[in-house]
């Protein structure tokens, strides 16, 4: 067959208007295609959550957000276990900070640390190996009774590589 035939019924199959079928999809499908990576606590509530994987994305955190919604937060990934202390520089909401070992059971948590508009903001030291932290909105650790050593699920984050 000669090159000019083959191309010419490529560009006839390429242009062609393909069938619609219908894709059905079932809500589980759905929720995870739309879920995006989230923790799951203890409760089975679920947080989903912004990653931050690299020094740069780290160190911004959730500064100068005014709020964040409910069910919402961010997941630190570490490239390797350490004692990782947090401040709140330019945070303008107070949040929970839970430290997450390399099990994903939790290692500490501090509760409703407040905003810092100074220029030399206090670390909150874990005290604690830690491979993660999640923040969330102050209070939202409390009301889920969360606890150290309480068994944290991550979905959605298998492809996360930490730098």
């Amino acid at each position: 067959m000669s090159k000019a035939l083959m191309v010419t019924m490529l560009m006839f199959a390429c242009n062609r208007t393909p069938a619609t079928t219908p894709v059905q999809t079932t809500q589980t499908q759905t929720q995870t295609q739309a879920g995006g990576p989230r923790v799951i606590f203890p409760d089975k509530f679920v947080v989903h959550v912004e990653i931050a994987a690299n020094e740069e994305l780290r160190a911004q955190g959730l500064m100068f957000r005014d709020q964040l919604r409910p069910g919402t937060g961010m997941l630190f990934f570490f490239p390797e276990d350490g004692d990782y202390p947090f401040w709140m520089k330019n945070t303008h909401i107070p949040l929970d900070m839970i430290w997450i070992d390399s099990n994903k059971k939790i290692a500490h948590i501090a509760h409703d640390v407040p905003p810092c508009k100074i220029d030399d903001c206090p670390n909150y030291p874990p005290n604690a190996t830690a491979r993660y932290v999640l923040e969330v909105a102050g209070g939202v650790a409390k009301q889920h009774a969360l606890k150290n050593g309480d068994q944290l699920q991550f979905a959605g984050t298998e492809n996360v590589v930490a730098q």
